[in-house]
């Protein structure tokens, strides 16, 4: 700093150069408190996630809810609502196991893509060049390029969506053993020619970890674990349900919700011969690991040595671009990665669906975030890792806009209150100095998010889209001071008991 000082006397006036240094030791200060910032408001967001998973697990009777954000290397947030066991006494958590069904295909394109970085295997080769016995019936459009790894991959090789037998039928599911699947492979036809259209394909997908198992000499379960999910240190993720943990750690599966509002607590099941598509279990915890090591791997490259980790960042890269556009331009497919485009930003990552459990791990590269979220029942999550992404979008750079907010006690007004008869309940959190009004149950919470300024004296004022004030919301409270409820167009709302977490921490 000394040097840098003599250098600066001898070119700059004495006091630009006090500017200078006043602006060197300002700088740390002014980034620290846009981290502390960010924390903030990351923390809030967060929070409101929370209450929100909460009131979806509660009011669409999920047995069973786990989810987690992830933010770089860190796990940023984690929770489960519900229970797993068929006695409704086992709570869910964070290290809960899953059945993650399709997410299995990105372990597999791993695993798979492996062996490609070490010149084993060419994307555009045949597949018969490595399986032999892997031939189909012709299209009804005979004219078809080869069917090749990179179709397979991408789901664009024309092939049918299953293996021809009845697994996804209850009450038993029966799989096919892997010998099953290859004798039944040439009586089947493909359905399209290939590079053609895009088709969602399991049977597709086994044959990828058909291939990894003929060209590494192992078997699939083997070498995917060796070499995949050990070297990632994702001890909780199986190539297999763990039975010995069904009801423990292991989440039972339930149908869909009947009628009467009751749910089916479905047979498990054993993927067998489409495990490479369909067979593994994981956690909340474990697929943050994965995704985090996604985000290292694209920022940092390869280690200090120059060795992949697991696979070359450049590899990985090439699975999350886009390789097939159905022609319909609507879907976007990577290499064993789907690839979305909301609003501007690019989602990369996989969902599973399978008898009892649904599950979806999403990634946005591009501020290396990803949430997670899994069930043990029959509702679909991809909207849920959607909602959290929006209720962390809303609250990025979110500011009351002139006069500033009065200072007020948020914390006493954060709760649950009654929103009878209209709808169930509603809920106001802290937020960016004020409050969000958010209605629940509600399915996308970033439509219903309100914003309310506080004016002082337990009064708060809505907000407009153009920062404007609206109509007055006024906080009630009883002899003792507590607040008890609010008054919106001189209707009383009363506040509910459920609980709602003090805050979550700022990470």
């Amino acid at each position: 700093m000394q040097r840098c000082f003599q250098a600066l006397t001898r070119i700059l006036p004495l006091a630009l150069i006090s500017a200078v240094l006043t602006l060197h030791a300002q700088a740390p200060k002014e980034a620290e408190a846009h981290t502390e910032a960010q924390k903030d408001s990351r923390a809030e967001a967060l929070r409101v996630a929370d209450a929100w998973l909460g009131s979806v697990q509660a009011y669409d009777r999920i047995p069973a809810i786990s989810a987690g954000v992830v933010s770089g290397d860190r796990l940023l947030w984690a929770k489960g609502y519900g229970t797993i066991d068929a006695a409704h006494s086992v709570p869910a958590t964070p290290q809960t196991l899953y059945s993650i069904c399709s997410i299995s295909k990105l372990f597999t394109s791993v695993a798979l893509m492996q062996l490609y970085d070490g010149g084993l295997v060419r994307l555009d080769e045949p597949i018969t060049t490595y399986l032999p016995w892997a031939t189909f019936q012709p299209a009804p459009e005979a004219d078809s390029v080869p069917i090749t790894l990179r179709g397979l991959l991408s789901h664009s090789a024309g092939l049918p969506r299953e293996s021809e037998f009845p697994y996804w039928s209850g009450p038993d599911f029966p799989f096919p053993s892997q010998q099953q699947v290859r004798d039944e492979l040439p009586k089947q036809a493909l359905l399209y020619p290939a590079e053609r259209y895009f088709q969602y394909s399991n049977l597709g997908l086994t044959l990828v970890g058909e291939t990894v198992e003929a060209v590494a000499h192992d078997p699939y379960a083997h070498y995917a674990q060796t070499h995949v999910l050990d070297p990632l240190g994702l001890h909780d993720t199986h190539p297999f349900m763990p039975m010995d943990q069904y009801g423990k750690r292991l989440a039972v599966g339930y149908g869909a919700i009947e009628r009467d509002g009751s749910r089916a607590l479905l047979k498990p099941f054993n993927a067998n011969g489409i495990t490479p598509a369909a067979g593994y279990t994981s956690t909340v915890e474990d697929l943050a690991k994965f995704a985090s090591w996604q985000f290292r791997l694209l920022r940092a490259g390869n280690d200090k040595t120059g060795k992949p980790e697991v696979l070359k960042a450049s590899t990985l890269r090439e699975m999350q671009r886009v390789q097939f556009v159905d022609p319909g331009w609507k879907t976007t497919r990577g290499l064993g990665f789907s690839i979305q485009r909301r609003d501007n930003h690019t989602y990369v990552g996989h969902s599973g669906d399978c008898p009892g459990y649904q599950t979806t791990l999403e990634l946005r590269p591009e501020d290396e975030t990803a949430v997670i979220v899994m069930d043990n029942a029959a509702e679909r999550t991809p909207a849920w890792v959607e909602g959290v992404f929006s209720i962390l979008d809303k609250r990025k750079g979110f500011s009351f806009k002139a006069p500033a907010p009065a200072t007020a006690d948020l914390e006493a007004y954060a709760g649950h209150y009654s929103a009878a008869p209209w709808h169930a309940e509603t809920l106001f959190l802290p937020w960016a100095g004020g409050l969000v009004m958010l209605p629940l149950p509600i399915a996308n919470p970033a439509e219903g998010m309100v914003f309310l300024k506080p004016k002082g004296n337990d009064s708060f004022r809505r907000v407009r889209e153009d920062g404007s004030e609206a109509e007055e919301i006024l906080f009630l409270r009883d002899a003792n001071g507590k607040v008890t409820g609010y008054t919106q167009f001189s209707n009383p709302r009363p506040r509910l008991s459920i609980p709602t977490e003090p805050s979550i921490p700022a990470i």
